[in-house]
């Protein structure tokens, strides 16, 4: 087969919908962080960087698929089971 062991993973469609549904978790996590919500009056606030790098990637793609976006250097795995987006991602 032409895959290198990637015979469970989909084809390029699949890496390209997991890819943007990871992208859209970490902005939403981002932004529930960088929310006023659960912050005091008396604190400093929204954070114009919430610092959250990386986070557990949606479920309802396997885990397969995360293996090999990070294989492909889209996504780096900082264990755990989170990932990080890459800068060229």
């Amino acid at each position: 087969m032409e895959g290198e062991g990637t015979e469970g993973v989909g084809a390029g469609d699949e890496l390209k919908h997991a890819l943007k549904a990871f992208k859209k978790r970490l902005k939403l996590t981002r932004l529930d962080h960088e929310s006023k919500l659960g912050y005091g009056p008396m604190t400093k606030g929204s954070q114009k960087n919430s610092g959250i790098v990386g986070i557990t990637p949606p479920n309802q793609f396997p885990a397969a698929v995360w293996e090999e976006l990070a294989r492909l250097g889209k996504l780096k795995h900082i264990g755990q089971g989170l990932y990080e987006l890459t800068n060229g991602s």
